[in-house]
């Protein structure tokens, strides 16, 4: 008796060729992005005429020079400094930081506030210049 052997198609797929193309793309990923620089820019100007609260005014100078309500304080006691501007405050719920940034002065030092701001609960305003 001839007894065929039947020969079963496999519903298998192979991964290996898969991963190989998503490790690929992530090395891609991985070396250009480490290539991608961030360039300094200027704070905005804006046409708005709303004037909002101004309960406490960190100004920041170009040269390094940080003032809280006119109090010069140094980069290390900002954030205590202005921890004791809000426990201060007349109106401590609706209390907001308005950051007055000189021209050319780093944006780091502008989101250096504004994560105080967020650490403290507390609203941050960056003031802006009219247009001309």
């Amino acid at each position: 008796m001839g007894l065929k052997k039947r020969s079963k198609v496999s519903a298998e797929f192979s991964m290996s060729s898969l991963t190989d193309i998503i490790f690929l793309l992530l090395i891609f990923f991985m070396l250009t992005s480490t290539l991608v620089r961030i360039q300094p820019f200027e704070l905005p100007k804006s046409d708005s005429k709303t004037v909002a609260s101004t309960s406490i005014v960190v100004t920041l100078e170009k040269n390094g020079r940080t003032t809280v309500n006119s109090n010069e304080t140094s980069s290390r006691n900002l954030e205590r400094a202005l921890r004791m501007e809000v426990r201060t405050s007349d109106n401590r719920d609706n209390a907001a930081i308005t950051i007055v940034a000189e021209i050319g002065t780093p944006f780091d030092r502008v989101v250096e506030v504004m994560e105080i701001a967020n650490r403290l609960k507390v609203n941050a305003i960056i003031a802006t210049e009219p247009r001309s």
